[in-house]
């Protein structure tokens, strides 16, 4: 008897094991109750002005770049007609790189839970079969391709890059530019067949079905759900608050005082650079490019180039030249930055003047005596060369620059990147690039 009570109680377990057995294809498969329509939606249209911000400064960060400009600033020489907006970069405000750069890492941090979020609750589509129900269907699926997987690269390289983990199969520069375009077409696409219907779900509630029917059944909704342990609301406000979360501890390292030292998931967020004038962030240690007191010390020379010749300076010499001061920050493009610090040195049109052209100043090509790694030389356009706040810079904070702050001298130049204020100065060559 305990067998056959045994036998016979298996067709009763038979759904249950029928149901595990459901694979993702199934709508079955998916049971959260918190999946639907107006849950994606408000993601969606989150998603929409945020990386459509992402994007624009982007784009304003390749500008800034110059990559128009020099072969030796273009990483992306093949570009062709996606180089179509590129413009001289301006130096004024001077902040501006800080913040549109400050707001294109700070806003991509802050996005993660929200596209992670947005993915998972429309995951069950991914898998839905047929993969393509008519041509329209298909070119759906391949605009969620480019999106989905556009979305992923962008934020994965840009993870990276803000934590200095150079982990890429070539150039972060060529690939983040690139990846950009091909996620543009996706997402350009799927917001010309979503929005609307975003739209309508957030202003009724239920996705409207056709004229003079019922309102159609929501689509992402589980067919069996579980219990309901969160409401679409609360799950909502944990989005929000793991975004919040991502905003104080980043946010912070392009600021100074208490926000910088909870900047625990960011570099350049934590303790400054040890005491005095020099104490503010650095991305570059001397010793990190192998450059020692030998190549700074008494025997260092500044070369000038230009229609008067090749002419030579100590630092003495430089030092006895007039001097001027601009109050700028320093901002990289991992998203961190400097408040404006007191730099003094001798101006770069007036360097200019003594290689030739004591009128009009024009492009200079920068020269360090660090002797490898991405931009050790650069490109400055003419604007940038005439701006007063422009420097040869000695000294920072009423102090002789340190090593790691580019001493012997270095540029400082309002409002580009601090790529291109180059540091551990060797040569200026002026003239038109």
């Amino acid at each position: 008897m305990p067998e056959r009570r045994r036998i016979a109680s298996l067709p009763d377990r038979l759904p249950d094991r029928l149901t595990a057995l459901r694979t993702p294809a199934d709508p079955g498969f998916w049971r959260s109750p918190v999946r639907g329509v107006r849950f994606t939606a408000v993601l969606g249209l989150v998603l929409l002005v945020g990386l459509t911000l992402l994007f624009v400064t982007g784009l304003l960060s390749y500008a800034a770049y110059n990559p128009d400009l020099d072969p030796v600033n273009d990483k992306t020489p093949g570009k062709g007609l996606l180089g179509f907006y590129l413009f001289a970069w301006p130096t004024g405000p001077h902040w501006l790189y800080r913040l549109t750069q400050g707001l294109h890492v700070t806003v991509g941090i802050v996005l993660v839970p929200v596209l992670l979020a947005k993915l998972w609750s429309v995951i069950p589509r991914l898998f839905a079969l047929p993969p393509a129900r008519s041509v329209g269907h298909a070119l759906e699926r391949i605009s969620l391709l480019l999106l989905v997987g556009g979305a992923l690269f962008e934020f994965l390289t840009g993870l990276l890059n803000i934590q200095l983990d150079y982990l890429f199969p070539g150039s972060f520069y060529t690939l983040h530019f690139y990846g950009a375009w091909v996620f543009l077409a996706g997402f350009v696409a799927h917001v010309a067949l979503k929005l609307p219907q975003a739209v309508r779900v957030l202003r009724s509630g239920i996705p409207r079905g056709e004229p003079d029917t019922p309102a159609a059944p929501d689509p992402l909704a589980a067919p069996d759900p579980l219990p309901a342990t969160l409401s679409r609301r609360g799950a909502l406000a944990m989005v929000g608050a793991g975004s919040l979360l991502l905003l104080i501890t980043s946010a912070g390292r392009s600021f100074d005082g208490p926000l910088r030292r909870i900047a625990l998931l960011t570099p350049r967020g934590g303790t400054e650079q040890g005491p005095g004038p020099n104490a503010f962030q650095v991305n570059k240690t001397a010793a990190a490019v192998r450059i020692t007191p030998a190549d700074t010390g008494e025997r260092w020379r500044l070369t000038v180039r230009g229609p008067a010749g090749e002419l030579r300076f100590s630092r003495a010499e430089l030092l006895a030249m007039e001097q001027h001061s601009a109050a700028l920050p320093i901002a990289c493009v991992e998203g961190w930055s400097t408040s404006d610090q007191l730099w003094r040195g001798v101006r770069l049109s007036d360097l200019a003047a003594l290689a030739g052209y004591p009128d009009s100043p024009p492009d200079v090509f920068v020269e360090s005596l660090q002797r490898s790694g991405s931009f050790r030389k650069a490109a400055l356009r003419d604007n940038q060369v005439r701006d007063g706040r422009s420097l040869l810079a000695l000294e920072v904070n009423g102090a002789p620059l340190s090593p790691d702050h580019g001493y012997p001298a270095r540029i400082i130049v309002p409002a580009a990147p601090g790529v291109l204020n180059t540091k551990w100065v060797e040569t200026l060559t002026f003239g038109e690039l």
